[in-house]
C-alpha cells in the first residue's frame, strides 16, 4: 500500500510540475509572468521548509500525520481549480472563441480583452518532422539543456552533505541545519521572484551559475584539504562524509564548507532553481507545448534520479573533491550556455517569444 501510494503521489507531482508552470505562463501578463511563474518553485521550497520545521519540532511518532496534512494543499488546489477557466490560448487553438473571450474577461477584465487577446492559431498535432524548424528545435534544445544543467549543478549532492557539514561546524542539532538550509532556499527564491521581471532571466541565470561555480569549487577544496589516506575511498566511507576528515581538522575549515553550502543554495535558489521551470513554460509554441514541456520535465526527473543514484560511484572514481569540481565544471558550462543560447524573455508576450525563435 505504501509503495502504491508513493507511486500515485509521484505521478501527481509529475503532472503538477508540468501543468502548473504552463498554466501560469499562459494566464499571466508579460510584466508579471516572471513573478507568478517563480511562485511555483517558491511554493515547493516553502513546503520543504515546513517539512523541515515539522521534523525539527515534532517527535517521530507524530510525523505520520504529515502525510494526512499533505492532503490539505492538494484538496485546496482541487477545489479552487474547479472555478478557474481554461487558458485563453488553449481555447483559441481549439476554435472555441466564445469560451476564450469569457476566460479573458475573467482573467484580465473586460477593458483588456481586445488588447490582451493572444493571436489565434489552429490546432496542430506534434510531428517529428517539425523538429527541423528553428521555431521548434531551438526552444526544444534550450528547454532540455536547462533541465539537465539544473540537476548536473550538484544540487542533490550538496543537499546530501548539508547536515553532515553543519555537524562538523559544531551544530549539535542536525535538524536545525536542515531548517537553516530551508530558510535560505525560501528567502532567495522569494528574492528571485520579486526581481525576475526587472533583472531578467539571463542575468539571474548567469549570476546564479557564477555563484555555484565558486561555491562548488570551494566545497571540493574543503574535501581535498580534509581527505585522509588512500583507505578513505571506500564506498561505505563515501556515504559517511564525517569519516573523511581527520580528527585534528579545525572547526574553522568546517566553516568553509558551511559557507560553501549556504552560498551554493542561495545561488541556486536565485536562478537555476526557478528559472528553468519558468523558461520551459515560455519558450514553446502552443501546438508543441504539451509534448515539449513533457520531455523537459521527464529530462529533469530522469537527471535527478541519475545524479542521485550515481553520485557515490562518481565519488569513488574521482574522489569527493573531484566529484564536486566536476559539478563546478558543469556550472561553468551552464553559464556559457546561458550567455550563448538562452534568449531574454522578460516583458515579451508568448507570441513574441515564438516569433523570436522563428526569426520573425
Amino acid at each position: 500500500m505504501l509503495l502504491g501510494c508513493r507511486l500515485l503521489t509521484g505521478l501527481a507531482c509529475g503532472i503538477a510540475s508540468l501543468v502548473a508552470p504552463v498554466y501560469i505562463s499562459e494566464i499571466s501578463y508579460p510584466a508579471v509572468r516572471g513573478l507568478l511563474g517563480s511562485c511555483v518553485q517558491l511554493m515547493v521550497v516553502t513546503g520543504i521548509l515546513l517539512a523541515y520545521l515539522a521534523g525539527w519540532v515534532l517527535e517521530w511518532r507524530w510525523l505520520a500525520w504529515l502525510a494526512v496534512l499533505g492532503c490539505a494543499p492538494a484538496s485546496f488546489m482541487l477545489l479552487l481549480m474547479c472555478y478557474m477557466p481554461e487558458t485563453p490560448r488553449f481555447l483559441l487553438t481549439r476554435q472555441r472563441h466564445q469560451e476564450a473571450m469569457a476566460a479573458m474577461h475573467f482573467l484580465w477584465g473586460s477593458e483588456q480583452v481586445q488588447e490582451e487577446a493572444p493571436a489565434g492559431a489552429e490546432h496542430q498535432g506534434f510531428r517529428l518532422a517539425q523538429l527541423r524548424h528553428p521555431g521548434i528545435y531551438k526552444p526544444f534544445i534550450i528547454g532540455v539543456s536547462l533541465m539537465a544543467f539544473q540537476q548536473l549543478s550538484g544540487i542533490n549532492a550538496v543537499m546530501f552533505y548539508a547536515e553532515t557539514i553543519f555537524e562538523k561546524a559544531k551544530f549539535k542539532d542536525s535538524s536545525l541545519a536542515s531548517v537553516i538550509v530551508g530558510i535560505i532556499q525560501v528567502l532567495f527564491t522569494a528574492l528571485a521572484a520579486l526581481i525576475m521581471d526587472r533583472a531578467g532571466r539571463r542575468l539571474l541565470l548567469t549570476l546564479s551559475g557564477v555563484v555555484m561555480v565558486f561555491s562548488t569549487s570551494a566545497f571540493g577544496a574543503y574535501f581535498r584539504l580534509t581527505q585522509g589516506g588512500p583507505g578513505n575511498s571506500s564506498h561505505v566511507e563515501l556515504l559517511s562524509p564525517l569519516s573523511m576528515e581527520p580528527a585534528s581538522a579545525s572547526v574553522g575549515l568546517a566553516w568553509l564548507a558551511v559557507g560553501s553550502v549556504c552560498l551554493f543554495i542561495a545561488g541556486f535558489a536565485v536562478g537555476w532553481g526557478p528559472i528553468p521551470w519558468l523558461l520551459m513554460s515560455e519558450i514553446f509554441p502552443l501546438h508543441v507545448k504539451g509534448v515539449a514541456t513533457g520531455v523537459c520535465v521527464l529530462t529533469n526527473w530522469f537527471m535527478a534520479f541519475l545524479v542521485t543514484k550515481e553520485f557515490s560511484s562518481v565519488m569513488e572514481v574521482l574522489r569527493p573533491y573531484g566529484a564536486f569540481w566536476l559539478a563546478s565544471a558543469f556550472c561553468i558550462l551552464s553559464v556559457l550556455f546561458t550567455l550563448s543560447c538562452v534568449p531574454e524573455t522578460k516583458g515579451k508576450t508568448l507570441e513574441e517569444i515564438t516569433a523570436h525563435f522563428e526569426g520573425r
